[in-house]
């Protein structure tokens, strides 16, 4: 069907569409992206199969697309300027892109056809920003519900990415419904997908209980709230040293972990080398502090570190040289606890042009362009695996493991999911977000941690280094949170749990079926054009 449309109905369609995509990120409600391309799709509709009219398209998604991420993630900003140029690009060009294989073919192909290729290629587009060497997977759709999770309990079984087919699917419906208003049947099925999940994941939050009888592990956050930009290498290390102290200080008798947020030990020259850790003098001053108040607590800490490569052995291709020697920097999470031994989980997930360079193989030479963030900066290294951290004292003698991701990992389901999947119990994610300022980065960054529980089914204990803070329960509820520009603790009950959900054992599935959906659409369309030039024209 062809919608008649003139300049400017076409231009208030995509300003409906950049506000519809923005709202779930900025604290409204993630519920308008079940009609948010529906705008688009009928701006679409509105021009012809001609090279002209492609181009005047590619023009209006190019704006959506552009104004989306400028809209909800500006505040990249703060952090590097050329972030937020480079996020925008690369969402118009993949996000676009997409769209715009949907746009030719809709004009060449069955109608079936065109849908699946725009719904498929979504996917396979979210997959691709969740697991390529470029990575800034803020947008996925299904993100966009992460101030909804009443709306998503079924996140468990599905991850965001769920969400993301939930999007499209009544996007298309809607669309085909405004073409075809008489048609009973298709209201009806626009209607059931819209709502099913929504009652879906209302019967499942109901029926959703801890264990009973469980025993409890009491965690204490610490948020120190230090400026990124300016204390952090103003302030004497021994001042600092003396906050995070007197921090851990607040725990109770009682505690089982102390958590502090990311980085906040091993720079500013400081090195703690994983060999002798405990010969570090920052590490020294946690020890000594842990064990004299909590002896039978772990704390967990973000933390630089750096791996020495011994004469003859083989070095990562992260590894640094100085004066001939190889060693390779890490931004960790180091837990400390009655066990003298090191343990130490490397972030694995890092940040495009902060903490690594994509392709290094090739782009080896611009390493130097990496921008500096408070100590994280160059290539850094990671693991190829997974590691957990065990505490075992009189209250869990047989042990509770917990698992630390570090800022960024908690925005990848997949790979969240797979701590759980390995055994965690509970997840405590570390992260300093100060560098983005009082923006929305911050709040977004800890919504998306409220997903990461409902997809594991595990408590979410977040310790950032400012704003925010906070306890979130298997359901997604926020119990407890500790705002922007605050110092202070904040000591919760948690259940540890054994469960493995579907979506921690599958991962990203739906992200690899929509990439061999697309795959095989496109060969499915060019075989056609091919050996049958006229086949797919309506």
């Amino acid at each position: 069907m062809e919608i008649k449309l003139k300049g400017y109905q076409r231009a208030l369609l995509a300003l409906a569409s950049v506000v519809l995509l923005s709202i779930g990120w900025l604290r409204v409600s993630g519920l308008g992206l079940l009609c948010a391309l529906v705008p688009l799709l009928m701006i679409s509709a509105s021009y012809g199969p001609s090279r002209k009219e492609w181009w005047q398209m590619a023009g209006w998604v190019s704006l959506v697309m552009g104004l989306w991420c400028v809209v909800t993630c500006w505040w990249i900003y703060y952090a590097a300027a050329v972030g937020i140029v480079a996020a925008t690009i690369v969402q118009i060009v993949l996000f676009g892109g997409v769209f715009m294989v949907y746009h030719y073919f809709s004009k060449r192909a069955r109608k079936a056809h065109a849908y699946t290729t725009l719904i498929a290629g979504w996917l396979w587009a979210e997959h691709l920003y969740l697991h390529g060497e470029v990575s800034f997977p803020w947008l996925v759709l299904g993100n966009g519900f992460a101030g909804d999770v009443w709306a998503v309990q079924w996140y468990e079984f599905t991850g965001a990415l769920g969400g993301s087919l939930w999007v499209l699917l009544v996007n298309v419906l809607l669309f085909e419904l405004i073409c075809n208003r008489k048609n009973k049947g298709l209201t009806v099925a626009t209607g059931l997908v819209a709502v099913v999940p929504i009652v879906a994941s209302l019967i499942i939050g109901a029926g959703l209980k801890e264990q009973e009888g469980a025993p409890k592990a009491t965690v204490t956050l610490a948020q120190p709230n230090i400026d990124p930009y300016e204390e952090k290498y103003s302030l004497p290390a021994h001042q600092q040293l003396a906050i995070f102290t007197s921090l851990m200080a607040e725990a109770p008798e009682n505690v089982d972990f102390i958590v502090l947020p990311e980085t906040v030990i091993g720079d500013s020259g400081n090195v703690i080398w994983e060999h002798n850790h405990l010969e570090n003098s920052s590490v020294k001053v946690m020890e000594r502090a842990r064990a004299e108040r909590h002896p039978e607590a772990q704390v967990i800490t973000g933390a630089m570190t750096s791996k020495l490569y011994r004469e003859g052995e083989r070095v990562s291709e992260t590894a640094r040289n100085r004066g001939g020697v190889w060693y390779d920097r890490y931004n960790a999470a180091l837990a400390l606890d009655r066990d003298s031994t090191l343990k130490v989980s490397h972030k694995s997930r890092l940040v495009v042009g902060v903490e690594k360079m994509p392709y290094m193989n090739l782009l080896k030479p611009l390493e130097g362009l990496i921008v500096n963030l408070g100590g994280t900066t160059g290539q850094l290294g990671t693991d190829k695996y997974r590691r957990l951290f065990v505490l075992r004292n009189e209250r869990f003698p047989y042990g509770v493991s917990v698992a630390a991701p570090i800022c960024y990992e908690s925005v990848y389901g997949d790979h969240f999911g797979a701590f759980a999947a390995d055994g965690a119990e509970i997840m405590m994610v570390i992260t300093n977000d100060g560098w983005w300022h009082d923006t929305e980065g911050y709040r977004q960054h800890f919504s998306f941690s409220r997903l990461r529980a409902i997809e594991t089914r595990r408590w979410v204990c977040r310790a950032a280094n400012t704003g925010i803070s906070g306890f979130i329960s298997p359901s997604g509820e926020v119990i407890q949170s500790l705002g922007w520009d605050e110092r202070g603790t904040l000591t919760q009950e948690v259940t540890p749990s054994r469960k493995v959900t579907l979506y921690a054992k599958a991962g990203d599935y739906l992200g690899r079926l929509g990439t061999y959906l697309w795959i095989l659409s496109l060969l499915y369309y060019v075989s056609y054009r091919f050996r049958r030039r006229n086949h797919l024209v309506n």
